[in-house]
Order: C-alpha cells, then sequence, then structure tokens
C-alpha cells in the first residue's frame, strides 16, 4: 500500500471520554489529577486526528449530568476546559482547525465564555478540521429543544407541520453541524452512550474499550478505526446506497464513498501515516 491508496478514514469520529476519575482513584490521587491527565489525552488525540485527516472529530468534554458532581470537582473541569482553550488557542489557529461547541453553552461560567466565544469566532473560517467540543451537552435535550423550535414555527404559522421530517429535525441539531458520526468510541469499560450524539448515531460503527480515558493513546486509536475499516468494507453495496454506511450525513440514494488513511489489515501503517509529512495524508 503506497499513501495514494490509503482508504476509508470515518470522517467524523465521536469520542465519549470516560475514567478519569476511575484513573485518578486507582492512584490514590484526587479526581480533579485523573482530569488533568484526560487533558493531555485530549490533546494528544486531537493532533493524531489532524494528522491522520479526519475531518471533524467531536469530543464529550462535559455533559449536561456533569453539573450534579461535587462543586470543587466541576470547578476543576471548568478550570481545566478553561486552560485548553488558552494553550491550545496557537496551535488550533495554526493548524486551520475550526473549534465549535455544542450544548447548553449559557451556563458555562464566564471564565470560560471569555477564552471560547472568541476561539470559536476567530477560528470560523478554518476548514482543515472540526473540532466540537460537547460542553454542556445532552442528546435528549438537544433533541426536545429542536423539537421545540420547530413546534414553536409551527403554532405561529412559520412551518407547515407536515413538512417536519427527520431531515428537517436532523437540520435543527447542532451536533450535527459537522455530519453524522461515523465512528463513536467509548472508553473506559462502559459499553453505553450516555446520552450522546443519539439522533446522529443511528448508523455509526461504535467502538469500546477498557482503557481509561487518560491512558488513551495514538495506538488504540488507530485500532478502533482499523476495525471501523474492516466492518464498513464489508457493507453490502445495496446498504450503503441507502446511506447505511458510514459517510456523514449518508442518505438521499447515493453511494457513500469510501475514504481513507488507514489499512484495515494492517493498523500499524496509521503510525507512519500519523508522522508523515507529505500533503496527501493532511499533515
Amino acid at each position: 500500500m503506497n499513501l495514494v491508496e490509503a482508504r476509508n478514514l470515518p470522517r467524523h469520529v465521536g469520542i465519549i471520554m470516560d475514567g478519569n476519575g476511575r484513573w485518578a482513584e486507582l492512584r490514590g490521587e484526587p479526581r480533579e489529577a485523573g482530569h488533568k491527565a484526560g487533558s493531555a489525552a485530549v490533546r494528544r488525540i486531537v493532533r493524531v486526528c489532524r494528522r491522520l485527516g479526519v475531518e471533524a472529530l467531536t469530543l464529550y468534554a462535559f455533559s449536561e449530568q456533569n453539573w450534579a458532581r461535587p462543586r470543587n470537582e466541576v470547578d476543576a473541569l471548568m478550570g481545566l476546559l478553561r486552560e485548553f482553550l488558552v494553550s491550545e488557542r496557537g496551535e488550533i489557529l495554526e493548524n486551520d482547525i475550526r473549534l465549535v461547541a455544542i450544548g447548553d453553552i449559557s451556563r458555562l461560567p464566564e471564565v470560560v465564555r471569555e477564552v471560547l466565544d472568541p476561539l470559536r469566532k476567530a477560528s470560523s473560517a478554518n476548514m482543515r478540521m472540526t473540532l466540537a467540543l460537547a460542553l454542556s451537552y445532552g442528546a435528549r435535550e438537544e433533541i426536545a429543544a429542536a423539537a421545540r423550535e420547530l413546534a414553536m414555527e409551527a403554532v405561529a404559522g412559520r412551518l407547515d407541520p407536515e413538512s417536519i421530517d427527520g431531515a428537517l429535525l436532523a437540520a435543527r441539531l447542532p451536533s450535527l453541524s459537522v455530519g453524522e458520526p461515523d465512528l463513536i468510541i467509548r472508553t473506559g469499560g462502559e459499553q453505553r452512550l450516555s446520552n450522546f450524539l443519539l439522533y446522529g448515531a443511528a448508523y455509526a460503527e461504535l467502538s469500546f474499550t477498557e482503557r481509561l480515558w487518560p491512558d488513551f493513546t495514538e495506538d488504540d486509536l488507530f485500532a478502533a478505526i482499523a476495525t471501523y475499516q474492516r466492518r464498513d468494507s464489508a457493507v453490502e453495496p445495496a446498504y450503503r446506497a441507502e446511506g447505511g454506511g458510514g459517510g456523514g450525513g449518508g442518505g438521499g440514494g447515493e453511494p457513500v464513498p469510501a475514504r481513507g488513511a488507514l489499512d484495515g489489515a494492517r493498523p500499524w501503517r496509521a503510525r507512519e501515516l500519523a508522522s508523515h509529512n507529505g500533503s496527501r495524508t493532511g499533515v
């Protein structure tokens, strides 16, 4: 295989970053230490996704339900989020990454908003990769908000209720602004979606690993993508034509195009692609 033959990379990857607290507890450290180690893993995985040519990466950084955690833990998480946004601003802008946020952003503290909002604006025209942070996010809440919006427009006479279909609802979901996820990875050993990208996950491939998020490495990501490729390459052409195969958005009766950066039979090739400096790998 040469670089131009690399194939079938998931366009949009979503990650449920689970296990920070347990990682710290196993080491006899406060949970905040696990979140800090998890922040380092975020930097690591964002960089390798950019190098591989993944077009969109959505990270479940803080759920709507996380607000119920102890105040000191929430404050620590917000502090780490601010630190990440400040420290990574240069790299995000220099590497043509567009940063977006999904969820109830209004609930975030001002110390986060004052760095998040300017970075979202400054990076809005970037096109090489989209990094979506799910913050104060819940998929059920997102779907309910979209349904309320459609209902209010119908009541006001601006929308025919008969015109409401899946595509119209999807267009109102911020999480789908970067397309449906092709691959969703969950770390930490649990095998559930926990209110993450529920609508968009209808045809996503799912990957679960026992690895706690702070320990999640490039090799773990490569293995998940290689498994995705093996599964996706086995999808029947007729199923692909119905929009069921992995390809952001799907549907419309059009075949889902193959995308690529990894060889499913040789996942170790991913490291070579990620470290290659040529434009063909998206580095």
